[in-house]
């Protein structure tokens, strides 16, 4: 099949999710116009990602308090922009401001002063109503509120519009597929290494719901209610009681899904259905480890791909080697490297960094994502040098998505595997020294290893 072909059909999967071209604004261009994030010529990539980040950035100076008034401080303004080579000037927000929320009604108010627009009417019953009250007064008003955290316990959140939302999913989507070529089909059948997508608002679970989409059906591995309070005593080491059954009763969700995973590859093998592996390298390290003690392998081969995503941690101290775990993939699935990809996002930015098949590089999909690397001036190190990770993400148009991270990075202005055009990051990416763990993986881990004795 042609790539053209290919693309169509995906195309086809996702079309609620891309707007009407009549009203396509320059960030919609630079998210949807492409065929491929990652195969584009460098003027035409640079001028749809120039495009973008301008468009965002005029909105949320004109129409965010809070971002204007950073840029004034700054000594900032929008007009002075240029170039592409301009862009590096425009202030950053820390991912740490995002945890700087309060509770009750306070907590509706700090996530509408941080919304860029006119907000839905959000209608909040209780007087003192929990940050999950109000997350769910806020989506069913229309909003994608989701939320990620850390070790520590305290969450980030981010408050989107569907819009922005749909854009998120479906760049990740479409990213994937295309990485993955030919290897996609919507007739393919997708475990979620993942909660249930449609019974929680943590991020990391939220963006299932577009494999919903691109695949004839989804099962999951964590099938019920995941919410702020559940992921909170999960990631921290409280010794309650409540503290302690929560975390007991999650614990059991994890041999019950590595059982339950085991079981579906099981049956997908026998009915040659192709498939899709998708979600948390934990998750799945758990599944390579109990067939190899179980003594059982498959040959799934071109009928199966596998997508991770949100770290490698695998214990409080140890990471999951990566070039070990594809080799695993390959000796108990019988899934070649080549299909066996990861992804890197973060709760804060629309923009996900896809593995190449080639040699497992991150390549960036610059038409509407600006990297850069900074030191701790927050100045630009370039390429060839570790930093923190920082972006301007044209396609976020509900807050204002221009973020340094604590992320711990290298970028490189090519990739040293593969033709695609374009900077890179390298794998391994880590925290900076100091920094909370966080991420999808990490807080779906914490919650299926936890016991009762808060370990």
């Amino acid at each position: 099949m042609e790539y053209v072909e290919y693309i169509h059909r995906f195309e086809l999967s996702t079309a609620r999710y891309i707007p009407s071209n009549d009203n396509w604004t320059p960030s919609d261009n630079a998210v949807y116009s492409p065929s491929d994030y990652f195969r584009m010529e460098c003027e035409q990539r640079d001028e749809l990602r120039f495009k973008a980040v301008r468009y965002q950035l005029n909105r949320h100076y004109q129409g965010n308090k809070t971002y204007r008034t950073y840029c004034q401080e700054s000594g900032f303004s929008p007009d002075s922009l240029r170039s592409v080579e301009d862009l590096e000037r425009v202030p950053v927000v820390s991912s740490d401001f995002f945890k700087t929320y309060p509770c009750g009604r306070d907590f509706a108010l700090w996530l509408a002063n941080l919304y860029t627009g006119e907000l839905p009417r959000v209608h909040i019953k209780s007087k003192e109503p929990t940050h999950d009250e109000v997350i769910e007064s806020f989506n069913s008003a229309g909003m994608a509120v989701a939320y990620s955290s850390g070790t520590s316990g305290r969450h980030t959140f981010m408050p989107r519009d569907m819009k922005s939302f749909f854009a998120n999913e479906y760049s990740l989507a479409k990213g994937a597929v295309s990485m993955f070529f030919p290897r996609w089909d919507p007739k393919m059948r997708g475990f979620l290494l993942m909660p249930n997508p449609f019974k929680t608002n943590l991020f990391a679970g939220r963006l299932g719901t577009v494999f919903y989409d691109i695949m004839k059906d989804v099962e999951v591995a964590l099938d019920r209610e995941v919410n702020t309070e559940t992921v909170r005593q999960s990631m921290t080491q409280g010794d309650g009681i409540k503290d302690k059954l929560t975390k007991y009763v999650v614990s059991m969700s994890h041999q019950r899904s590595v059982d339950k995973i085991i079981s579906w590859i099981d049956k997908r093998s026998k009915d040659k259905e192709k498939i899709a592996l998708v979600g948390v390298p934990f998750l799945l390290f758990s599944v390579l480890n109990e067939l190899k003690e179980r003594g059982k392998s498959y040959k799934l081969g071109d009928q199966a791909v596998v997508l991770t995503g949100g770290g490698w941690k695998m214990h409080e101290d140890q990471r999951i080697p990566e070039a070990q775990f594809r080799k695993d993939i390959d000796e108990v699935l019988g899934i070649s490297p080549e299909a066996c990809l990861d992804l890197y996002g973060m709760v804060e930015g629309n923009g996900w960094m896809m593995q190449c098949p080639e040699g497992h590089h991150l390549h960036i999909p610059t038409s509407y994502i600006h990297p850069m690397v900074l030191d701790e001036k927050n100045q630009n190190v370039g390429f060839g040098k570790h930093g923190r990770f920082a972006f301007l993400d044209g396609s976020q148009g509900s807050y204002p998505g221009f973020i340094v991270t604590n992320d711990k990075v290298r970028m490189l202005d090519h990739c040293p595997y593969c033709d695609r055009p374009g900077p890179v990051l390298e794998p391994g990416i880590s925290r900076m020294a100091g920094q909370e763990t966080r991420g999808c993986g990490e807080e779906v881990r914490k919650m299926m290893v936890s016991d009762a004795g808060g370990q």
